[in-house]
């Protein structure tokens, strides 16, 4: 496996400091209205803290993903209480929504990398969107984390020469590159062999350990659950 080595962490605006990264009480959430409104998650009540590792199992149609982009401000909290950094989300406007956005890093199973830029592009653009002060370009910072993920012999390689795991550490790259305060992965591994998938996890995890991100990773996979520091399990809409 690569070992990680990221690059010194830029130089942010002072924010405050919490240990508590998510703070979420008697969340419900609903689809759909009138008669064919359905209730996807009851009573949520979990808390993720800084520089912490979670895995959250749980069969298809459970609500995992729901509740990962209400915690990602992908969608605004509709019942109940759900605070990311200290900003609460229930019923948020749009521009609270993008706030909280910002300071979120995303990695999902589809890779979702644009075919038309190299692995160094796809990277630059993440770290291009982010609204903060840094002490780095964004081609530099994209060149930094490629290395850090083990593909600094890939930089100008599109995804269709990549193999799937390397794809996903472009991903993993990408989320990462603005230091973000929560990561947030949706089945990661889903697509990989077992050393691959192992190997993309144990990244993010000494992401955790180096930059004190706190990182959810949403996951069927039983191969990797040793990475995790706490593991919770949604069933039928519910924590068990």
């Amino acid at each position: 496996m690569v070992a990680l080595s990221l690059p010194n962490p830029v130089a942010l605006p002072a924010e405050p400091s919490s240990p508590v990264v998510v703070a979420i009480e008697h969340l419900d959430h609903f689809y759909g209205k009138g008669a064919l409104r359905k209730q996807i998650l009851f009573d949520i009540n979990l808390t993720l803290a800084q520089g912490e590792v979670v895995i959250l199992k749980g069969p298809s149609g459970s609500g995992k993903t729901t509740l990962l982009t209400l915690m990602g401000a992908l969608r605004s909290a509709q019942s109940g209480s759900l605070k990311v950094f200290g900003q609460e989300l229930l019923h948020a406007k749009k521009r609270r929504l993008i706030q909280v956005r910002r300071q979120v890093g995303y990695i999902f199973q589809a890779h979702n990398l644009l075919e038309s830029l190299t692995a160094r592009q796809n990277v630059q653009m993440g770290a291009e969107l982010s609204p903060r002060a840094v002490d780095s370009s964004p081609k530099e910072r994209s060149i930094q984390f490629l290395q850090a993920v083990g593909l600094g012999d890939h930089l100008n390689q599109h995804p269709h020469n990549l193999s799937g795991g390397q794809k996903q550490r472009v991903a993993i790259a990408r989320a990462l590159v603005n230091h973000p305060r929560l990561v947030l992965a949706d089945e990661p591994t889903a697509a990989l062999d077992s050393k691959s998938g192992h190997d993309v996890v144990e990244l993010m995890r000494k992401l955790a350990r180096e930059q004190g991100s706190t990182i959810l990773i949403v996951t069927h996979d039983n191969r990797i659950l040793d990475v995790a520091d706490r593991i919770i399990e949604l069933e039928d809409g519910r924590l068990v």
